[in-house]
Protein backbone atom coordinates (compact mmCIF):
# COMPACT_ATOMS: atom_id res chain seq x y z
CA UNK A 1 0.00 0.00 0.00
CA UNK A 2 1.43 3.36 -1.06
CA UNK A 3 1.03 6.17 1.80
CA UNK A 4 -1.63 8.80 0.83
CA UNK A 5 0.24 11.60 0.74
CA UNK A 6 2.44 10.17 -2.02
CA UNK A 7 -0.51 9.75 -3.79
CA UNK A 8 -2.95 12.13 -3.31
CA UNK A 9 -1.48 14.25 -6.24
CA UNK A 10 -1.74 11.64 -8.62
CA UNK A 11 -5.66 11.30 -7.21
CA UNK A 12 -6.21 14.73 -8.09
CA UNK A 13 -4.66 15.17 -11.16
CA UNK A 14 -7.96 13.36 -12.35
CA UNK A 15 -10.38 14.33 -9.14
CA UNK A 16 -9.38 18.45 -10.34
CA UNK A 17 -10.65 17.68 -13.78
CA UNK A 18 -14.48 15.88 -12.75
CA UNK A 19 -13.08 12.34 -11.83
CA UNK A 20 -14.73 11.01 -9.05
CA UNK A 21 -12.41 9.00 -6.45
CA UNK A 22 -13.94 5.74 -5.83
CA UNK A 23 -12.56 3.97 -2.72
CA UNK A 24 -15.17 1.24 -2.18
CA UNK A 25 -16.50 -1.83 -3.54
CA UNK A 26 -19.89 -0.69 -3.19
CA UNK A 27 -18.94 3.10 -4.92
CA UNK A 28 -17.59 0.79 -7.92
CA UNK A 29 -20.56 -1.35 -7.88
CA UNK A 30 -22.94 1.73 -7.80
CA UNK A 31 -20.52 3.64 -10.76
CA UNK A 32 -20.34 0.64 -13.02
CA UNK A 33 -23.76 -0.81 -12.81
CA UNK A 34 -25.81 2.64 -13.17
CA UNK A 35 -27.49 3.71 -16.40
CA UNK A 36 -25.62 5.20 -19.04
CA UNK A 37 -22.08 5.16 -19.94
CA UNK A 38 -19.04 4.78 -17.33
CA UNK A 39 -15.14 5.74 -17.93
CA UNK A 40 -13.53 4.28 -15.25
CA UNK A 41 -9.06 4.52 -14.81
CA UNK A 42 -7.65 2.21 -12.86
CA UNK A 43 -4.92 4.87 -11.86
CA UNK A 44 -1.04 3.59 -10.58
CA UNK A 45 2.28 5.43 -9.44
CA UNK A 46 4.33 4.05 -12.06
CA UNK A 47 5.57 6.75 -15.22
CA UNK A 48 3.13 5.45 -17.75
CA UNK A 49 0.43 6.79 -15.60
CA UNK A 50 1.89 9.92 -15.04
CA UNK A 51 2.95 10.75 -18.63
CA UNK A 52 0.49 8.53 -20.72
CA UNK A 53 -2.64 7.39 -19.06
CA UNK A 54 -3.60 10.57 -16.69
CA UNK A 55 -2.51 13.24 -19.27
CA UNK A 56 -5.14 10.87 -22.19
CA UNK A 57 -8.22 10.94 -19.78
CA UNK A 58 -8.07 14.55 -19.31
CA UNK A 59 -7.62 15.12 -22.96
CA UNK A 60 -10.32 12.37 -24.37
CA UNK A 61 -13.21 14.11 -21.76
CA UNK A 62 -13.28 16.91 -23.52
CA UNK A 63 -14.42 14.99 -26.76
CA UNK A 64 -18.00 16.25 -27.91
CA UNK A 65 -19.66 13.16 -27.02
CA UNK A 66 -18.58 11.70 -23.29
CA UNK A 67 -19.69 9.38 -20.67
CA UNK A 68 -22.67 10.13 -18.18
CA UNK A 69 -20.03 9.34 -15.44
CA UNK A 70 -16.13 9.76 -15.22
CA UNK A 71 -14.45 8.05 -12.02
CA UNK A 72 -11.15 6.48 -10.84
CA UNK A 73 -9.56 3.69 -8.56
CA UNK A 74 -6.05 3.42 -7.63
CA UNK A 75 -4.43 0.47 -7.71
CA UNK A 76 -1.92 0.21 -4.71
CA UNK A 77 -3.80 2.10 -2.19
CA UNK A 78 -7.75 1.32 -2.47
CA UNK A 79 -7.13 -2.08 -2.80
CA UNK A 80 -11.10 -3.59 -2.77
CA UNK A 81 -12.40 -0.28 -4.94
CA UNK A 82 -9.32 -1.79 -7.76
CA UNK A 83 -10.63 -5.30 -6.81
CA UNK A 84 -14.32 -4.61 -7.75
CA UNK A 85 -13.09 -2.42 -10.98
CA UNK A 86 -11.44 -5.44 -12.55
CA UNK A 87 -13.70 -8.17 -11.46
CA UNK A 88 -16.62 -5.78 -14.14
CA UNK A 89 -13.23 -5.79 -16.73
CA UNK A 90 -12.71 -9.39 -16.91
CA UNK A 91 -11.65 -11.62 -18.87
CA UNK A 92 -8.45 -9.05 -19.09
CA UNK A 93 -5.94 -9.79 -16.62
CA UNK A 94 -4.99 -6.76 -13.68
CA UNK A 95 -3.60 -4.20 -15.39
CA UNK A 96 -2.71 -0.68 -14.16
CA UNK A 97 -2.94 1.94 -15.17
CA UNK A 98 -6.10 0.46 -17.60
CA UNK A 99 -8.83 2.06 -18.68
CA UNK A 100 -12.61 0.91 -19.35
CA UNK A 101 -15.64 2.04 -20.74
CA UNK A 102 -18.71 0.52 -19.94
CA UNK A 103 -22.31 0.95 -21.28
CA UNK A 104 -25.23 -0.07 -18.88
CA UNK A 105 -22.80 -2.40 -16.40
CA UNK A 106 -21.44 -4.20 -19.17
CA UNK A 107 -17.54 -3.58 -20.70
CA UNK A 108 -17.52 -2.01 -24.26
CA UNK A 109 -13.99 -0.61 -23.99
CA UNK A 110 -10.49 -1.32 -22.88
CA UNK A 111 -7.49 -0.22 -23.09
CA UNK A 112 -4.47 -2.34 -21.23
CA UNK A 113 -1.35 -1.35 -19.62
CA UNK A 114 0.54 -2.99 -22.97
CA UNK A 115 -1.37 -0.61 -24.85
CA UNK A 116 -0.63 2.60 -22.51
CA UNK A 117 3.27 1.92 -22.34
CA UNK A 118 4.83 4.21 -24.65
CA UNK A 119 2.32 5.51 -26.52
CA UNK A 120 1.80 9.20 -26.55
CA UNK A 121 -1.25 10.28 -24.59
CA UNK A 122 -2.93 11.94 -27.77
CA UNK A 123 -2.67 8.43 -29.32
CA UNK A 124 -4.67 6.79 -25.84
CA UNK A 125 -6.62 10.20 -26.08
CA UNK A 126 -8.15 9.34 -29.65
CA UNK A 127 -8.36 5.80 -29.26
CA UNK A 128 -10.77 7.08 -25.98
CA UNK A 129 -12.38 9.66 -27.99
CA UNK A 130 -13.65 7.06 -30.48
CA UNK A 131 -15.29 4.45 -27.92
CA UNK A 132 -17.14 7.60 -26.69
CA UNK A 133 -18.42 8.67 -29.74
CA UNK A 134 -19.04 4.90 -30.44
CA UNK A 135 -21.29 3.78 -26.73
CA UNK A 136 -21.96 7.64 -25.53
Amino acid sequence: MYPPELVAPMKEELTSVGFEDLTTAAQVDEAITSEGTTFVIINSVCGCAAANARPAAKIAITNSKKPSKIATVFAGVDSDAVAQARKYTLPYPPSSPSMALFKNGKLVHFIERHHIEGRPAEMIAENLAEAFNEYC
